[in-house]
């Protein structure tokens, strides 16, 4: 059964509840990052034609059940643990060091990677902040 870790707590992402939370925390996590709505959609693996479903993600309709979208979220969410372990004290920082360069990406911006890379990127970014904590 699929889980995701979410601070000291596993979620069964099998369960659509779940997933209609899970919904709602990285479409909070986006727009605390403010990132466009294309890349958001990029950044959960999906189609610009697929816009509309940021809303109801929103408003707490579940993530799909494809461990694509579920391994993308779970490392989202992984970041912004890391950042808001790295950074409790700056919440400025917390939320805008995903779009500022940092010369670990060769001066990229973290977003960007993640974009560019998709979830190869994403879990780089991840693995990255779990090493600068000391992991």
């Amino acid at each position: 059964m699929p889980q995701a870790a979410l601070d000291n707590h596993r979620v069964d992402l099998s369960v659509p509840e779940a997933r209609g939370k899970m919904a709602k925390l990285i479409t909070r996590l986006f727009d605390l990052w403010d990132i466009s709505t294309s890349d958001q959609l990029n950044l959960l693996g999906l189609s610009e034609t697929s816009r509309s479903l940021l809303s109801k993600y929103r408003r707490g309709e579940p993530l799909p059940p494809s461990r694509d979208v579920q391994d993308r979220v779970g490392w989202l969410l992984a970041i912004h643990k890391a950042l808001r372990l790295l950074y409790p004290q700056n919440e400025e920082l917390r939320y805008s060091w995903v779009t500022r360069r940092n010369l670990a990406f060769n001066n990229m911006k973290p977003l960007d990677l993640m974009l560019d890379e998709g979830i190869i990127g994403i879990a780089k970014v991840s693995r990255y902040l779990d090493l600068v904590r000391g992991m």
